[in-house]
């Protein structure tokens, strides 16, 4: 297969498809990834143990739904929804979960 070629967008030289890092200037051209991202059976485990306090929406990078979930936690609303948040990511299939929250 032929390494495809591009340019660097800091100084314009001609690279590999693949290059991280220009090897001519230095400058990152894809962010560095150290894992695949966020695993749904995590969340799941999350959204049943600490459910009633929004842990897994920090998990799932949902801030706001974490922050209103400790909010409310005292209420019950919380631990029913992430209920069925831990329903929900059981049966959903790795490339909806991926696609939504990778």
């Amino acid at each position: 297969m032929a390494n495809q070629l591009k340019y660097c967008t800091e100084c314009g030289k001609e690279i590999s498809s693949e290059a991280v890092v220009c090897p001519h200037c230095g400058v990152q051209l894809k962010p560095l990834s150290f894992g695949k991202g966020k695993n749904r059976f995590v969340a799941a485990l999350l959204a049943f143990i600490l459910g009633g306090f929004g842990i897994q929406w920090f998990y799932l990078g949902r801030k706001m739904y974490g922050i209103l979930s400790i909010l409310f936690f005292w209420t019950g609303v919380p631990a029913v929804i992430s209920l069925i948040h831990f329903i929900l990511l059981l049966i959903s299939s790795d490339d909806s979960f991926n696609a939504k929250y990778n």
